[in-house]
């Protein structure tokens, strides 16, 4: 019988992928998990096993520049094959954006296939692969059930004053409206706060998603009631390469006095921009905390204070904060972030324990703190694939 998931998280040059043995309706066992990497430039192949263990880091012959996701699709099924015995019962996606109809995740047929394309101009620099990796698979494994799970689901729950932009209302009618991302990451993290610290779980919490793409998401009881990302996954944060909130008008003069056309726009706001943009350095936290510059030091500082003042408006979104969640690669990583953000919100209630901070502990805050700050690290992975059994199961 079938008891293997498949997950896939396909990018622009890259694509994500893990194996799951499924043991009980509760119960995953992760086999590998990896990512192809420079997809369209020098495709790297690497696979880490439990715990971590590299399995695997290769690259790919000459001429692998030509090589499409499909091709690439095609050597990670014929490596897992070589690799162990093994039967899909299903194929899990992240898909970025679900829209105002997809609110929770879904068995993919032809007609959801459509649905999602449709959404396409919603995020075109991210849905299209997504659907290129479920078409692949399809090809591929075409017997094999696909689930696609939305990144938008989770932020189902802000209502309808959360949601609105100050457009025109005919503009709303065409889904454009406040959706939120990050919402794979934000449902696992809820799960684990809920083993973790039962209390405060019910209670209201802001956690950070901080990597190379940021956000926000303010929970009460688990549910998220706000969120930084907005329409796209460009709003919010200082980021990687994309600004965050930024005034509309900076854009129309880029257009007017540049005379910049919407793709121009678009690769400055989402490959340029960010800590790469204010430093000329580096997109990386850890490349700009080791430097010298001043340029990177303002970076970094500016993606400090970005993200202490969101939490001051998450805060009043829920009326008060009772505890702080920081996940995701810097969020995780990054104790000196971690550190200069809680040292701004002190006057939350926030008094960090530098000890527990610096060594890895997952509470990182004194028995004195108003706000319980822990360090949870998160799984959309795992995710995706108790999602995908519960749909092929």
């Amino acid at each position: 019988m079938a008891s293997d998931i498949l997950t896939l998280n396909a990018g622009s040059s890259s694509l994500k992928f893990s194996l799951w043995h499924f043991v009980t309706a509760t119960e995953l066992q992760e086999i590998f998990r990896g990512e192809i990497e420079k997809i369209g430039i020098a495709p790297n192949l690497s696979v880490r096993g439990p715990g971590s263990a590299v399995v695997l880091s290769r690259g790919f012959d000459d001429g692998s520049a030509k090589l499409t996701h499909e091709d690439l699709l095609r050597e990670l099924f014929g490596w897992l094959s070589r690799q162990r015995s093994y039967e899909l019962k299903g194929v899990g996606h992240r898909v970025v954006h679900g829209g105002a109809d997809f609110t929770a995740p879904v068995r993919v047929d032809d007609q959801v296939i459509e649905k999602l394309r449709q959404l396409e101009p919603l995020a075109p620099l991210h849905q299209p692969h997504n659907l290129s990796g479920i078409r692949t698979c399809a090809m591929l494994r075409p017997h094999v059930p696909q689930v696609a799970c939305f990144d938008t689901a989770f932020h189902r729950t802000m209502d309808s004053l959360a949601r609105r932009l100050g457009l025109p209302r005919d503009y709303q009618a065409e889904g454009v409206q406040r959706y939120g991302f990050h919402g794979l990451s934000y449902e696992f993290i809820a799960e684990q706060l809920r083993a973790i610290d039962p209390g405060l779980a019910h209670g209201r919490v802001i956690v950070a998603h901080l990597g190379n793409g940021a956000s926000l998401c303010a929970m009460r009881d688990g549910r998220s009631v706000d969120t930084t990302m907005s329409f796209t996954a460009l709003d919010g944060l200082l980021m990687g390469t994309r600004p965050g909130t930024l005034d509309p008008g900076a854009v129309t003069y880029l257009m007017r006095e540049h005379g910049m056309s919407v793709s121009e726009i678009e690769e400055v706001l989402y490959h340029r921009s960010g800590l790469l943009g204010i430093s000329g350095i580096s997109s990386d936290m850890r490349t700009l905390l080791a430097s010298d510059d001043p340029h990177a030091r303002e970076a970094v500082e500016l993606f400090v204070f970005r993200a202490t003042r969101e939490i001051g408006a998450l805060t009043a979104s829920m009326g008060g904060l009772d505890g702080l969640v920081f996940t995701a690669g810097i969020g995780e990583h990054a104790s000196e972030i971690r550190s200069r953000i809680c040292a701004r919100c002190a006057r939350l209630g926030v008094v960090l324990d530098e000890h527990a901070n610096r060594t890895g502990k997952m509470r990182i805050t004194t028995g004195a703190s108003g706000i319980r700050v822990y360090v949870i690290p998160t799984d959309e992975e795992r995710m995706i694939a108790a999602h995908t059994i519960k749909h092929v199961g």
